[in-house]
């Protein structure tokens, strides 16, 4: 696969180097192959494909397959291609190759990422059909006899193109046993008999899935002995049950670990709503720059107190920091809170009346724009809000917070905008406001981020659920 990934890389580097070379017109296959080639262009090509081998096995292109999906493999392969690509562009740029134009580079990506992908495709194919009629399978052994362990059994077995026999299990006695012989799978030994039965017997892979808790010392000695043996250890990852935690593998200085995790932990997805977020805030800082100054003038002209309103809010990861807002009440408004908690008309920890008295003739206007909202765009530059995200709560309300799965919401940036802006805002119930917190997080994407952007002018204009 190595051999074939590099001849792909230099079938791409020609396709693309066709049509571009020569100043103003095109050359056939033909007359590019009868071209004399110079050998500082043979030595800097050569390096050029060491280079793109060792991107390639970076990136996890040779390693083993067989439990990913296609979807997976093919962001590997996406992203090792566009690593190659760049790296083109910036030997292009030393050894100033004039050819490889950003025309030629755009071809290059096109046509390496596509020959790789179906190359990776035609040989899943081949192998999927291969493992099914019973060839390159693996023999995998189970150390334990939980639900979990027989869950693992089950999705190997009905997936047959993975190629995995199951041998059986191996666990202590235990008051669940009876029940997991009921299952129908064998139970070949003790685990006090695990040593002896690795030795004589064919085992290709064996997956713990013991209770960390209290088989620690048992899954340890499990480990050793297939490190020993050098046989392939899976760890099933979930020993805490969680229900909606994704999991990873990283490593930190040769000390491996497992990280579980909701909504978007990391990666470019991540950098990418940052730099967007502070781009299109800065845009429309500018674009709104004449609404602003009108609404602060106003704000000046029709009652006594400063502009702006500041107050600590709840931030990622439970960081306070400072929301920017228009002042729309009345300067000793927080004051009266408590005169008027018996008026609140939402359910859970968060105040809100419609007539609200503390709101002033122009604050009306400005909360059912949402122009007391623009100050928040100065939040996102800053980096304590992005656009899209939970709205921040203030601490009074986080406070007040009863159930734990409410507090998931603060694990991301909070936003100006987000699925409770536009499906009715102060007229949804606060359950189903934690919900849709609750979904945003679960299925982010930046896209979603694009579709929330564009509801959410329609929702303004139209002053859904604003108060």
């Amino acid at each position: 696969m190595k051999l074939f990934d590099l001849v792909v890389m230099a079938l791409a580097f020609a396709l693309a180097t066709v049509p571009t070379l020569g100043v103003g017109r095109t050359i056939s296959v033909t007359d590019f192959f009868s071209m004399r080639v110079k050998l500082g262009n043979i030595i800097i090509f050569s390096g050029l494909l060491l280079v793109w081998h060792a991107l390639f096995a970076l990136a996890g292109l040779y390693a083993s397959h067989r439990l990913s999906n296609r979807v997976a493999e093919s962001v590997e392969v996406t992203k090792a291609t566009f690593a190659a690509s760049a790296v083109l562009w910036v030997t292009a740029s030393i050894f100033h190759l004039h050819m490889a134009s950003r025309a030629f580079l755009l071809v290059f990506f096109a046509i390496s990422t596509g020959m790789l992908l179906c190359s990776r495709l035609v040989l899943r194919i081949a192998l999927a059909q291969a493992r099914v009629r019973g060839r390159n399978s693996r023999t995998i052994l189970i150390v334990g006899t939980n639900r979990r362990a027989i869950d693992f059994a089950e999705k190997l077995e009905t997936k047959l193109e993975l190629g995995y026999r199951v041998l059986g299990f191996a666990d202590r006695e235990w008051w669940g046993i009876e029940q997991f012989r009921q299952s129908g799978y064998a139970f070949v030994c003790e685990l006090d008999a695990l040593p002896d039965f690795l030795r004589k017997n064919a085992v290709d892979e064996v997956a713990i899935a013991l209770p960390m808790r209290s088989f620690h010392d048992d899954a340890s000695r499990v480990a050793t002995l297939c490190e020993q043996q050098g046989i392939i250890l899976r760890l099933l990852p979930n020993i805490f049950d969680l229900k909606m935690a994704r999991t990873i593998a990283d490593e930190l200085e040769g000390h491996p670990f497992i990280t579980h995790y909701t909504g978007a932990i990391a990666g470019w997805p991540v950098v990418v709503k940052r730099v967007l977020d502070f781009v299109l805030a800065l845009l429309a800082l500018i674009v709104v720059s004449p609404v602003m100054l009108l609404a602060a003038a106003l704000i000046k002209l029709t009652s006594p107190g400063p502009v702006l309103f500041t107050q600590k809010r709840i931030g990622q990861s439970k960081r306070k920091f400072t929301i920017y807002k228009f002042r729309t009440m009345a300067v000793d408004a927080e004051a009266k809170m408590k005169q008027l908690e018996h008026l609140n008309e939402l359910s859970g920890p968060v105040f809100k009346i419609k007539n609200d008295p503390r709101v002033t003739p122009v604050g009306r206007f400005l909360r059912k724009t949402s122009i007391d909202e623009l100050p928040q765009l100065f939040n996102v530059l800053k980096g304590d809000m992005s656009l899209v995200g939970p709205r921040p709560m203030s601490v009074r309300d986080y406070e007040l917070f009863s159930q734990d799965w409410h507090r998931r919401r603060f694990s991301v940036r909070p936003g100006i905008t987000c699925l409770w802006q536009v499906n009715g805002r102060n007229s949804v119930p606060f359950e189903k406001w934690m919900e849709l917190d609750m979904q945003y997080i679960d299925k982010w994407s930046l896209w979603l981020d694009f579709k929330i952007l564009a509801k959410t002018i329609p929702a303004v204009l139209r002053g859904s659920g604003a108060a």
